[in-house]
């Protein structure tokens, strides 16, 4: 099985090209803030440093291999799932179950050892960006020299093969059931992920408005409750779709095949819930308490400044990889659909038709994440505001989230119709005969 998964790699490496920048991006930030442990592990750094350099290592490498797990199992699920005509041929011809997932497993871990690999280089410079950045603001010693060891090569080579085959293994084990799985473990932990997200942010009300662990609690809830939605998301969107009175040929194609492909769509609206939530209520929570800090007359500390560089760097990884597995789903999902665009054009669709139901169903995708994703972060953000400066809801929200919510449908809206304008470029009849 891993000749045939070799094989496979050599004759189709275009299929493959989605997980490699998975695994490339993702091993680069593991290893470039895991390379912060081998430098505060050097001689001579003081206890400050230290404290900076393994705690923003800490939070963010933990940040970065969810990531790096959603993003890989994201577009191996969807390559997986193009390819199940393919693995039901293997399985006719006398390939088990068994031999499929060795094949798909050692497939997604070639690839992601050849990511994590070229990863190391921009790991590398990425590293000594990160320290520059902390002594030119203060935050380490200046005396402090880079260094990058065992353990941000290790943990990047590591964390990206096991995030790659875990991934592998659950999508192959889905394609190849012969029932539909329940789902009974996604729905508990959903609910589990709101339910604590829930406390975690009511938690917040416990705290004084110059507790330095007040904004921890909210935050965490955010981020909880927008992956319990996330987990829910077919049936937040199923839900949506059928309360949705829509006129019109491509609101009605648009909802029809949304509701038809609602569990097939369930990573790009994680994506979208995910980013809204975390990216919204990070940043505002963060406004509000420099602001504050400001207006109070004092500078801020040395830990003040690690929280707010630890905020802001989360969220700009969060926005690099939602934005890849964004891209990566949405390119792969309407690539596959060349074969249902030349039917739609043979049965009398314009290529403007077509790309007019693209646009509606991109732009269904973009409000239901985003609405879901906007109730996680206010339900974050309004908890902190009122506890750190008796107000409601921060003037400086309505500009992020108008930000957050561009960025969001610039991905999603635009990777949809240019990757659909490049597969009607194709005559119909061609891309019927070839995807069949």
């Amino acid at each position: 099985m891993f000749v045939l998964a070799m094989r496979s790699i050599r004759q189709r490496p275009g299929r493959f090209l989605a997980t490699l920048l998975s695994a490339f991006l993702g091993a680069t930030i593991i290893m470039t803030f895991n390379s912060l442990h081998d430098t505060a592990a050097g001689t001579g750094v003081d206890s400050v440093s230290r404290e900076t350099l393994t705690t923003t290592a800490s939070v963010v490498g933990g940040y970065g291999t969810l990531l790096v797990f959603f993003a890989v199992a994201s577009t191996l699920t969807v390559n997986v799932r193009q390819r199940s005509a393919e693995l039901e041929l293997l399985r006719s011809s006398g390939a088990t179950p068994a031999q499929l997932k060795r094949m798909v497993v050692g497939e997604a871990a070639v690839v992601a050892l050849v990511g994590a690999v070229l990863a190391i280089g921009p790991a590398m410079l990425g590293g000594r960006w990160l320290l520059d950045m902390f002594q030119d603001s203060g935050q380490v010693s200046g005396s402090v020299d880079y260094s990058f060891g065992t353990v941000a090569l290790m943990s990047g080579v590591d964390i990206t093969l096991l995030a790659a085959a875990g991934a592998a293994f659950l999508a192959v084990r889905r394609a190849t059931r012969r029932t539909e799985p329940r789902g009974r473990a996604r729905t508990f932990l959903a609910w589990a992920a709101l339910a604590v997200g829930a406390v975690s942010v009511l938690s917040t009300f416990a705290f004084s408005a110059t507790d330095p662990a007040l904004m921890a609690a909210p935050a965490y809830g955010a981020i909880l409750l927008s992956v319990g939605f996330a987990l829910l998301s077919p049936r937040l969107l199923k839900a949506v779709l059928d309360r949705l009175p829509l006129s019109g040929a491509a609101g009605w194609l648009a909802v029809r095949n949304l509701r038809e492909r609602a569990g097939q769509l369930a990573g790009i609206l994680m994506s979208l819930v995910l980013f809204t939530a975390v990216a919204s209520a990070t940043l505002t929570m963060q406004a509000v308490e420099s602001d504050a800090v400001a207006a109070s007359g004092l500078r801020k500390s040395v830990a003040d400044k690690n929280l707010e560089t630890l905020n802001l760097t989360v969220v700009g990884i969060i926005v690099v990889f939602v934005c890849v597995m964004l891209v990566n789903s949405l390119y792969a999902a309407t690539t596959y659909r060349s074969r249902e665009f030349g039917q739609q054009r043979l049965a009398g669709a314009t290529p403007g038709q077509v790309l007019a139901v693209v646009g509606a169903e991109g732009l269904l995708l973009t409000v239901v994440g985003v609405v879901f994703g906007t109730v996680a972060a206010l339900a974050g953000t309004v908890p902190f505001t009122v506890v750190r400066t008796d107000g409601v809801l921060p003037d400086q929200w309505l500009g992020i989230w108008f930000a957050v919510v561009a960025v969001a449908a610039a991905a999603t809206l635009g990777t949809s119709l240019t990757t659909a304008r490049r597969v009607l470029r194709a005559p119909a009849v061609g891309a019927v005969a070839v995807a069949a």
